[in-house]
């Protein structure tokens, strides 16, 4: 197992996710009460080379792939929907963090790629220039894995312009004061609260146009990566994982339960909306994994990316919130009492599917109006 003190310092061994979600799993219930994840997770995550996935590889980092970014943050979300997300985005964060200037990217990388990355990327506080950079004040909502960053990534208005032009801004952990706000139904652990800055300086190298990152150019790409391409993957991969997992766990769990009817013993199994349940769920959950792969696989290809391939992203990263939506649905309803109770798996993936499917990148109407635009002519 990997020592990190989340500023790079490894040793070679790296968990593999099937370790990862071992010990996940141990702590899913706890990450759910406490709603935040435990130290050994958010350790489990580090040592398995989530944090230097997309870091490039001049850092120490894996430069790694979408198609396998999606494989591993599946599984360890079979462990823990939460630690899945938090995994997928420490890993997200760091791509969106090479669009820093050299200088920037130093900063974050240069002692190690361990470096677990939060991020704002809804745009809050205010933003003012200062000689060299600029000056951050105010409060940024919905930081998942705050309390385990060593750098958070900041939206806010660039300042001196009366255009709606964004940037973000790389501040070290250190700098910031969380606001406990993370009260929610679902995804819990992933401690997704509030980051308050008291004109904390952030030098110009340490910040990147919103523009830079949509349009996804960098000088080390030799085509551009659209970001609307890829960011859905970052919030569905970990729904994806758990609803698999609660579809595999109700299957074994069903099949050897039974029920009073009418006077008589029947066999869960045997029902017809029990199959259908099953028929429908397990569908759905592969269907959404062979359109999440066609996806990571075009952003790997190295090809130029038409417009008509990210309006279809959309289209399926809504289709398959929805579809993942609807299976763990069936799922519970098909389970009876024994699934409302606290401490089963069952319905703690229920509100946590249900609650990462509420992304607004996952939302259905906004993403089907892009797809319909680019198909129909009517934007």
């Amino acid at each position: 197992m990997v020592e990190s003190n989340g500023s790079g310092v490894t040793t070679a061994t790296r968990l593999t996710e099937d370790g990862v979600r071992a010990i996940v799993a141990e702590h899913a219930l706890a990450a759910d009460r406490n709603r935040i994840l435990s130290p050994p997770a958010v350790r489990a995550i580090t040592d398995a080379g989530f944090p230097r996935h997309f870091v490039p590889g001049r850092f120490g980092g894996t430069d790694g792939t979408f198609v396998d970014f999606l494989h591993r943050v599946t599984v360890v979300a079979e462990g823990c929907a939460a630690a899945g997300w938090c995994a997928s985005l420490f890993a997200s964060h760091a791509r969106m963090a090479t669009f820093l200037p050299p200088e920037g990217q130093h900063d974050l990388w240069g002692e190690g790629p361990d470096v677990r990355i939060s991020a704002g990327v809804v745009p809050g506080g205010t933003v003012t220039g200062a000689p060299g950079g600029y000056t951050l004040t105010g409060s940024w909502t919905f930081i998942s894995g705050i309390d385990f960053a060593d750098w958070v990534l900041l939206s806010g208005q660039e300042p001196d312009t009366t255009e709606r032009r964004l940037r973000f801004f790389a501040v070290p952990r250190q700098h910031c004061t969380v606001d406990d706000t993370w009260f929610t139904v679902g995804m819990r652990g992933t401690g997704s609260r509030s980051v308050v800055l008291d004109d904390v300086f952030v030098p110009a190298h340490r910040s990147f146009s919103q523009e830079s990152l949509l349009t996804g150019a960098r000088p080390d790409a030799e085509h551009p990566l659209p970001f609307r391409l890829v960011n859905g993957l970052t919030m569905i991969a970990a729904p994806l994982g758990t609803t698999r997992a609660a579809v595999q766990a109700w299957s074994s769990w069903i099949a050897a339960k039974t029920e009073m009817s009418m006077g008589t013993v029947v066999r869960a199994r045997d029902k017809a909306s029990v199959q259908a349940a099953l028929a429908r769920a397990s569908a759905a959950v592969d269907a959404a994994e062979l359109l999440l792969t066609r996806i990571a696989a075009l952003a790997d290809a190295g090809v130029p990316i038409e417009p008509a391939v990210v309006a279809r992203s959309h289209r399926d990263y809504a289709v398959v919130a929805e579809s993942l939506t609807d299976a763990i649905e069936r799922v519970l309803r098909s389970s009876g009492a024994r699934a409302q109770a606290e401490d089963s798996p069952i319905q703690r993936a229920w509100r946590d599917v249900h609650t990462a499917t509420s992304h607004a990148a996952l939302q259905f109407d906004p993403n089907a109006a892009v797809y319909a635009r680019h198909m129909l002519g009517t934007g």
